[in-house]
């Protein structure tokens, strides 16, 4: 039914995304499809690492880890934006189209008020993608 699975993640939260890693992972093994962890980040130094090749070895030790653990097959996927906060919806939506993903986990968070102002990204990208889209809360 899926192939490539694509999980958006940030790396400074891990913590709170454990139930949609799960989920990817318990679905790779059911369909023996392929996890990609998909990240975005600016060309600027951040507490992830000095640059961008710094945060795409922690993308990719992270996708080898969790592949490692589940038993499913991992890639890993490093986006470069000018401007993380405002170009992440787009930037997640042209990634399902380059990697070929036909399934996206994603962690997300209890809607509240400004939800009804600004749409969340994960409901973004459910109503722009030809990809499904599972919303997992943690």
């Amino acid at each position: 039914m899926f192939s490539k699975i694509m999980v958006p993640v940030d790396l400074k939260h891990l913590d709170r995304m454990q139930k949609s890693l799960q989920a990817a992972a318990d679905l790779a093994r059911l369909y023996s499809a392929t996890v990609c962890y998909v990240g975005v980040t600016s060309a600027e130094p951040s507490e992830l690492g000095h640059g961008p090749g710094e945060v795409a070895d922690r993308l990719a030790d992270l996708a080898k880890t969790e592949a490692a653990k589940h038993g499913h097959g991992g890639a890993s996927h490093l986006v470069i934006s000018h401007d993380p906060t405002t170009e992440l919806d787009k930037a997640l939506h042209e990634t399902v189209g380059e990697i070929g993903a036909d399934l996206v986990i994603m962690a997300t968070h209890i809607p509240n008020v400004t939800d009804y102002i600004w749409a969340s990204h994960g409901g973004s990208l459910a109503l722009h993608s030809r990809a499904s889209v599972m919303l997992v809360r943690g």
